[in-house]
């Protein structure tokens, strides 16, 4: 029973971990990435809908995101919410496809996404923790002698220590990223 336990909240902060890295995918180093508008939904016929389900999103040269919708009626609004998103972005259509010119990063935005991605990590590790506190509430639950449970909660601890490393690594590698020019 401990083992399972131990099992489920590995798992837990495996997908917390997942969860900070698809996050931080979405903060942009200067470079173009099309998971920058996974967030963006456009209207299409009075419905939002995510970008990606709306067109094709490539990325031509290193500072050029492509957006080539399936249906040429939906251009204005992927325009309009492009625009609406707040990524600082500013699509320019052709009438067939959007071109994005991802603009370089200045110095005071590369530190305000820093601060960004600070808050994702801190985020990440909060979540690591609440786990945590679950996994020793479950512990306790199954009234365990008290050298097994102690046992129990060093392998948790050992796993939330993994883990905030883990977390870490990613933030230092992102911020790396983002403060390189």
């Amino acid at each position: 029973m401990e083992d399972e336990i131990i099992k489920e909240t590995k798992e837990k902060m495996e997908k917390t971990i997942e969860s900070l890295n698809k996050k931080m995918a979405t903060v942009r180093a200067g470079r173009a990435n099309p998971s920058s508008l996974d967030g963006v939904q456009a209207e299409y016929y009075g419905v939002p809908t995510p970008l990606k389900q709306l067109a094709i999103i490539s990325v031509p040269e290193g500072n050029q995101l492509l957006i080539k919708p399936f249906d040429k009626s939906s251009l204005g609004a992927i325009e309009k919410a492009i625009l609406a998103s707040n990524l600082g972005y500013n699509p320019t259509n052709d009438g067939e496809t959007i071109r994005i010119i991802v603009p370089a990063l200045t110095e005071e935005r590369r530190k305000e996404l820093t601060k960004q991605v600070k808050a994702l990590a801190e985020d990440a590790k909060v979540s690591i923790r609440n786990i945590r506190h679950e996994a020793l509430d479950d512990a306790k639950d199954l009234e365990l002698p008290e050298d097994v449970e102690k046992g129990v909660e060093n392998k948790i601890q050992e796993l939330v220590n993994t883990y905030n490393k883990k977390v870490e690594e990613e933030l230092k590698n992102k911020e790396q990223e983002l403060l390189t020019v």
